[in-house]
């Protein structure tokens, strides 16, 4: 198939705006619990109306401090009950939120703050500030010191009646949202998402399958962990906000495991790495703990288990009493390590695997993986709980079309689709045409319309036999290992196809432990035997998914880990390959020579 639409569920009003929801939800039902906050001593329930009355206080202070509709607004902070309020804020004040990753740079500062014109920024910390006003910010407003109620403060003149006339001089077709893109190339671009994209998008989501995820138990709720700077998890906090879900916000992954135990949230969404460490985790501790045989007959009943549910005569009885069994003795332990409630989560960024999503839906957890672009504001495919297609990344969410190019390059139209890139007209006309927006991924759809991902266009690797080889699925199935970190294939115009591993830093210690190698440093293990022979087992079962041309027939492993402090990784957690290829050069020219 070449060509698949999911027809729009939901016509939105040219007068909507992503505020709509908050103040007729309000208006309608002011005591309904909106978030949960972590504060000391626990996470205290935060209404709609207290939620709402927050957020006009915030709009007036900008509205006193000079904002006016259409103006740009940095907001650079960790995840927090805040960063939501300030964003509607900012949407109800008529202006225009610019997110700033809490990790960027001075110098990645300045270029979002200048290309975008913003008049301010908000910050969580001085340090924050103190980065933001060597970027060039007039004015700056900080989270943790007391930013929020001096501008509150400052606001106490400005009537509601101003405030609404700010809040409604927007209609959808305006800007909400400038998003630079991470940039694993070049510089960042400015993604200008309108009001529509988002409420568009979310109310066709809600009305569509994920009804069931989103409204089918009156206690939904999910915690937020990725960074609200991302696209995908911006998109989840409007649409829970749309759909009456209870939203909760963690800002150090170091603490998400005890944030999720407290928490007790009923779906999440997480990119594929989490879901790793999640596995990686749980079987390097059963096997230090002597239990390795237990967790790996374990993993594979959730898997058949998982794989019978998408025959027409299901689990057999035999595979039932297995199933019952190791689900005490493990699939529960997994379970209430996320907080015992998680009956789905929504995977995007990246490809999960086939094998992680079958055994985390056979432990209980159905992950519904998607795809979606910051241009195409987080989803424009999803699986759904009823309509699953595990190792694809589902089908078209309402309003939305795939189109697979002759090249086999995936083209997107619909709802979420960008209207271009701010100050850019080149970038746009380049992945624009006819309202199509070229992804730079490859893809196929299949006859019912799930769509799959074969890999980046950009990133095809050509060898010197001329054979193109895909790195991404290669890496994907090297980093399901648990010791590994990260791999990245290279062999552009090369004899043969190698790659560049690095070890998980959490899982290797474990390991060491229980094989011998205590005390030893990184550079010691690159080299040791029985690495190399691990490594070696995650290389061959990757090679068992491709053609000999296209096997890794090499790799090194590399001293340092790639992460975002180094800048090897996007906020999202995507590699920067040019990065990486250009400062591991030397390492490169010896698998080769």
């Amino acid at each position: 198939m070449r060509e698949y639409t999911a027809p729009a569920l939901v016509e939105v009003p040219s007068s909507t705006t992503t505020t709509d929801t908050v103040f007729e939800r309000a208006a309608r039902d002011p005591r309904q619990t909106a978030f949960r906050r972590r504060l000391p001593g626990g996470w205290r329930p935060v209404t709609i109306g207290e939620f709402r009355d927050e957020v006009v206080s915030i709009a007036k202070g900008l509205i006193a401090k000079g904002v006016k509709p259409g103006d740009r607004v940095g907001l650079l902070s960790r995840n927090r009950y805040e960063w939501t309020v300030i964003d509607y804020a900012i949407w109800t004040a008529g202006a225009v939120t610019v997110p700033v990753y809490e990790t960027s740079s001075v110098e990645q500062i300045t270029w979002i703050l200048s290309d975008s014109g913003a008049v301010g920024i908000f910050t969580e910390t001085v340090t924050h500030k103190a980065s933001a006003k060597e970027a060039g910010a007039d004015q700056v407003w900080v989270i943790e010191d007391d930013g929020l109620a001096e501008l509150a403060e400052a606001g106490a003149s400005v009537t509601d009646e101003q405030v609404e006339a700010a809040r409604t001089s927007r209609t959808s077709t305006d800007l909400a949202t400038l998003i630079y893109t991470s940039g694993t190339t070049g510089r960042p671009k400015g993604c200008e998402l309108t009001h529509a994209n988002f409420v568009e998008l979310c109310r066709n989501a809600k009305e569509g399958e994920l009804k069931e995820v989103l409204t089918g138990r009156a206690d939904a709720s999910t915690l937020l962990f990725i960074p609200l700077a991302h696209v995908f998890a911006r998109l989840i906090q409007v649409l829970v906000i749309e759909s009456g879900v209870v939203l909760g916000h963690s800002p150090d992954i170091k603490n998400l495991l005890e944030d999720l135990g407290s928490f007790k949230p009923t779906f999440l969404l997480a990119v594929p790495r989490v879901f790793e460490k999640v596995y990686n985790g749980a079987e390097q501790k059963a096997i230090t703990g002597g239990k390795g045989n237990i967790f790996a007959k374990a993993a594979d009943t959730a898997i058949a288990y998982s794989k019978a549910q998408d025959t027409p005569s299901g689990p057999g009885l035999g595979l039932k009493v297995k199933h019952a069994v190791f689900d005490k003795l493990v699939y529960g332990k997994l379970r209430e390590a996320v907080g015992g409630n998680v009956s789905h989560a929504v995977s995007g960024g990246a490809a999960l695997g086939e094998r992680l999503g079958h055994f985390f839906r056979g432990v209980g957890i159905t992950i519904l993986e998607g795809y979606g672009l910051t241009e195409t504001t987080a989803p424009a495919t999803v699986n759904t709980p009823r309509n699953l297609r595990i190792g694809t990344v589902g089908k078209p969410v309402p309003g939305t079309s795939i189109r697979i190019a002759e090249d086999g390059e995936i083209l997107i139209k619909g709802v979420g689709v960008l209207g271009g890139y701010w100050n850019n007209e080149t970038a746009s006309k380049e992945a624009l045409e006819d309202g199509w927006f070229r992804t730079g991924d490859l893809g196929s759809l299949d006859a019912d319309g799930f769509l799959s991902i074969t890999g980046r266009k950009k990133e095809i690797l050509v060898t010197a036999g001329g054979k193109n080889v895909a790195p991404a699925p290669l890496e994907d199935r090297v980093r399901a290992h648990p010791l590994v970190s990260q791999c990245l294939v290279v062999g552009e115009g090369q004899r043969f196809i190698a790659a560049l591993v690095t070890l998980d830093p959490e899982a290797i210690g474990p390991w060491q432990e229980t094989n011998g190698l205590a005390g030893k440093s990184v550079v010691e293990l690159a080299e040791d035997p029985k690495v190399l022979a691990e490594i070696g087992k995650a290389v061959a079962n990757a090679n068992l998914s491709v053609s000999n041309a296209e096997q890794i027939k090499k790799f090194q492993i590399l001293e340092e880990d790639f992460t975002v402090e180094n800048d090897y990784l996007t906020p999202s957690l995507k590699v920067k390959r040019h990065l990486v290829v250009r400062d591991f050069t030397g390492v490169i020219e010896d698998i080769y020579r």
